[in-house]
């Protein structure tokens, strides 16, 4: 069993209130727009980190990620990238990139709208974490928690913060 902090759009800033959520984490993954090198190197001393690039990280944070990571996670095959939309309106490509690769857990953020909706077109759980971070039009700062079993997902939870 693997437990999971799930964030994205830290935007350069990583609020110290969700530090203590991610002392117990197996892994953390980042959903892009990290804004800062120094935001992924804090969270490697908490735990293994999983992370792509967004729209707004420089040569550095691209250097150290990718623009999509397709891993296994237990028994769940994992998709990640920045900009992917949701289901019924997909980014460009990214419909075609599933159907390729068939994850049952896709990620992505760029919105800063957090959303975990079943995809039944595609079988597959799609989760967005929202913003972390202080830049962009979202009132409540959001991360998401949860654990891998073999093959299920479970006690999914939302941590909020106000800005």
């Amino acid at each position: 069993m693997k437990k999971i902090i799930l964030l994205s759009d830290t935007h350069s800033a990583l609020d110290e209130r969700f530090l203590p959520h991610l002392e117990d984490a197996n892994e953390i993954w980042h959903a892009g727009d990290i804004g800062d090198i120094e935001v992924l190197e804090n969270l490697e001393k908490t735990t293994k980190v999983r992370a792509v690039y967004g729209n707004i990280d420089n040569h550095i944070i691209r250097s150290a990620t990718k623009e999509f990571i397709n891993f296994k996670c237990e028994e769940v095959n994992v998709l990640i990238t920045h900009i992917g939309g949701y289901p019924g309106k997909y980014s460009k490509g990214i419909k075609e990139k599933i159907q390729k690769l068939r994850p049952k857990l896709f990620i992505c953020g760029h919105s800063h709208i957090l959303k975990v909706i079943f995809d039944k077109r595609f079988n597959l759980l799609h989760m967005n974490p929202g913003a972390a971070g202080n830049y962009g039009i979202h009132k409540v700062k959001t991360i998401l928690k949860f654990k891998i079993d073999k093959e299920n997902i479970t006690d999914l939870k939302v941590i909020e913060l106000k800005r």
